[in-house]
């Protein structure tokens, strides 16, 4: 059996080359713009802390952005809103339009869009959908929950559902989307379609910048050392990894990546040294469940990423329970990283390698909130 750790060494020293800043700020000033903006709250863990003989363990809690579950809002609204912009030729990168004005234009030129979802992305979408007024399409695979089906249908979203993984779905939604105004939100990259992916990743920059500005603040103006962050088809992976090794940042970070056993796909293409796809299983952290890695995130994954490491279903839900014992709420998801964490802490080389030890001060993005999910046996 292959080691769940893998230590991608090239990442050492590696500069992420594009400023962040200018990015963060624009975007950041554009979700204040939202209806329901909320600065999710940073939780310190001393007794995780403790436990693994660290500095700090701070978990950065997305169970309520705008008031859904998980992270993904920032990507798909800032996503959703340039490519609308774009589609009907009104310049929109500096935020020059209400989201109000912006989706009348859209409604008179019968606009729709169309997306493909594992869960919260789906959700997010369909919520931006309602706050401009533009009717949304989704696409599912046949695992996902019909509680999650019905969330989405709950944000007014029409729910396709097939037969297949979330990389089946990837084909059916591209044809969809042929027709001329129809337009495609998806934050996987693959090849002619780059552009909006991008766009999550720039909307993620708006946790990230909040992040920094909590992390001063609890540990006395010092910054984070390391930061752990969840891989599905890899773009909040992407700008997690570009935000800490950005040039001229004054306190780098050493970046590890959390993926599930039946889904491994990124830490499969670090060790062929490029990207290859994964058969899929079944997993309880739905959000990461995908085969292939964005085209666009592989190069800054593959360059930025120090430590891969897979878990298996029952270390994400005993994560989730100890999440939960300290009164946060996490799905399987977003407890993949303090389990990701667990295991690199206890094996002592990946420890010694990357330096974790009292002085550190670690960041555990938990991207999703509490739902529901079989138990692991």
């Amino acid at each position: 059996m292959s080691s769940p750790i893998h230590i991608n060494s090239d990442a050492r020293g590696w500069t992420h080359e594009g400023s962040r800043a200018k990015n963060e700020g624009k975007v950041l000033a554009f979700h204040e713009t939202l209806p329901d903006y909320n600065k999710t709250p940073l939780h310190s863990l001393p007794d995780v802390a403790r436990e693994l003989g660290l500095g700090h363990v701070l978990v950065k809690d997305e169970s309520n952005r705008f008031g859904l579950p998980a992270f993904k809002i920032l990507g798909a609204s800032w996503a959703m809103y340039r490519a609308v912009g774009w589609h009907l030729g009104i310049p929109v990168a500096e935020g020059q339009i209400s989201i109000a004005e912006l989706g009348a234009k859209a409604r008179k030129a019968a606009v729709e869009i169309v997306t493909a979802t594992e869960g919260n992305c789906g959700r997010a979408i369909a919520r931006m959908g309602k706050y401009m007024g533009i009717p949304v399409r989704v696409w599912v695979p046949s695992f996902m929950p019909e509680a999650t089906r019905e969330l989405i249908r709950g944000e007014g979203a029409e729910v396709t559902v097939i037969d297949g993984s979330y990389d089946d779905l990837i084909p059916i939604i591209s044809e969809e989307a042929e027709d001329k105004d129809t337009i495609l939100i998806l934050d996987v990259s693959f090849e002619g379609f780059t552009d909006v992916p991008k766009y999550f990743v720039q909307g993620y920059g708006t946790m990230l910048a909040e992040a920094d500005k909590q992390i001063l603040q609890a540990t006395g103006e010092k910054a984070a050392t390391h930061a752990v962050v969840p891989c599905g088809a890899g773009s909040v992976a992407e700008a997690v990894t570009a935000h800490y090794k950005a040039p001229g940042r004054e306190s780098r970070a050493a970046i590890l990546s959390v993926e599930p056993t039946g889904a491994a796909c990124l830490q499969a293409s670090l060790k062929a040294g490029q990207s290859v796809t994964v058969q899929t299983q079944d997993t309880i952290m739905n959000g990461l469940n995908c085969g292939t890695l964005s085209t666009t995130a592989w190069p800054v994954l593959k360059a930025g990423i120090d430590v891969s490491v897979v878990i298996s279903d029952l270390e994400s839900h005993a994560a989730v329970k100890d999440l939960t014992a300290n009164r946060i709420s996490a799905g399987p998801c977003g407890g993949a990283t303090l389990a990701a964490l667990k295991k690199v802490c206890s094996d002592a080389d990946t420890k010694g390698y990357l330096g974790l030890d009292g002085s550190s001060i670690v960041v555990l993005y938990c991207t999703e909130g509490s739902r529901e999910y079989p138990v692991p046996t």
